[in-house]
């Protein structure tokens, strides 16, 4: 195992443990012999690494590790199997809550696309920022219906959509990424790309311009729309500015400068044909399957 990678890795393990150890107790919808069985394959997993297991091939950990964050990933979500209560789709994040989720992968394992420098930063700083505006701002909103005192409710709202825009993107943004992304769509999003767009090469064209010309900063976004039935792409400057409401995020592209300035410096285009490479199109299929099953009245 590369010495680099193995770092990274271990690294990502202790994302990970940290934040197993936040939801362990928040997970009753799940039965305790599933929970027990996902924290000692983790374990062992993560002895394998710290040992540094050389019998392991890159692609044999990257595979490991997707499994074991997948299935954490649908404890959390509520989507594991078996449940206890199988109307009970997790337990809700308390008001101040949120915490940040870790990374499906380590933070080298997007290289040459996305490099672990700027991961590191993105991930543990970028996002981190947005989770703690986000808790500081529910906590006085909270606060001030308790008091009455509404008198900086516009400030804490603004913060609010800003921070929390800011940490449901990101969400989303780690998880339709892979090490071994890229390609093409399949099956009934593939069949929708076409129908809204034309074409595929069409799709990928029209969202990777948009991207390019974000002003300032901001994301190209993907999104299901209930009222029109169709996929629409959307820019978003400053996450909250530019959307369009009651439409549902698939595949969102950071443009921030953040998330390729040392690596591509001025060349944001770049980074945009390159980041095709990583797109886990296999996520984003599974956020359309969810999202089209809402549709209201079209108008």
């Amino acid at each position: 195992m590369d010495s680099a990678y193995r770092t990274s890795l271990l690294d990502w393990c202790n994302d990970i443990e940290k934040t197993w150890t936040s939801v362990r107790n928040q997970l009753d919808h799940v039965d305790d012999a599933v929970l027990t069985e996902w924290e000692e394959d983790f374990y062992a997993f993560k002895q394998e690494v710290e040992e540094d297991n050389r019998f392991l091939q890159d692609k044999e950990l990257q595979r490991n590790a997707s499994q074991i964050y997948q299935s954490l990933n649908s404890f959390i979500t509520g989507s594991s199997q078996p449940t206890k209560h199988d109307d009970h789709m997790g337990s809700a994040v308390p008001i101040g809550g949120h915490t940040l989720p870790p990374l499906p992968y380590a933070y080298d394992a997007l290289e040459p696309v996305i490099s672990e420098e700027i991961m590191r930063l993105h991930h543990d700083v970028h996002h981190q920022g947005y989770v703690d505006g986000l808790n500081k701002a529910e906590k006085k909103m909270q606060e001030a219906r308790k008091t009455g005192n509404f008198d900086l409710i516009k400030h804490w709202e603004r913060e609010t959509a800003f921070n929390g825009s800011g940490h449901y993107l990101h969400t989303i943004f780690w998880d339709i990424m892979s090490p071994n992304g890229g390609g093409k769509p399949s099956g009934s999003l593939h069949a929708e790309i076409k129908r809204s767009f034309g074409s595929f090469d069409a799709f990928k064209k029209h969202f990777s311009e948009a991207a390019k010309k974000v002003e300032a900063v901001g994301w190209a976004i993907l999104v299901w729309a209930p009222r029109a039935h169709r996929l629409e792409i959307l820019t978003a400057e400053k996450h909250q500015n530019l959307t369009q409401w009651d439409t549902i995020p698939l595949l969102v592209l950071d443009v921030w400068e953040h998330a390729y300035y040392l690596q591509y410096k001025t060349k944001r285009g770049d980074y945009v044909d390159n980041w095709w490479k990583v797109v886990n199109w296999p996520a984003v299929e599974k956020r359309f399957e969810e999202a089209r099953k809402l549709k209201w009245q079209p108008f």
